[in-house]
């Protein structure tokens, strides 16, 4: 978990999943349809959101937890912008 401006958060990574996953192609087979059983991924959501991730978790500026909202305002653009899309697609969770 990380501890954030006084919140603890933590990665869902079943989230990650859902959010990455689709349904899978139906496929024509001998007897009718059968459908694929691998998993279907886009590979655009799974790149944008491991580089929203490595932002977030690369991020080394010290925050001063003292501070509480104050302290967010020295943070990056990048961190700011990736943590808050990955709490609004709910990658990212509050405990």
């Amino acid at each position: 978990m990380l501890e954030f401006l006084g919140e603890n958060y933590y990665i869902d990574l079943d989230e990650i999943e859902k959010s990455v996953s689709y349904e899978p192609l139906i496929k024509e087979g001998e007897e009718g349809t059968e459908e694929v059983k691998e998993q279907q991924i886009s590979l655009t959501k799974w790149e944008v959101i491991k580089i929203m991730l490595d932002v977030v978790l690369s991020e080394s500026d010290t925050v001063d937890e003292k501070l509480g909202r104050h302290s967010s305002n020295d943070l990056t653009i990048p961190f700011k912008l990736a943590f808050n899309t990955l709490l609004i697609n709910k990658v990212m969770k509050k405990l």
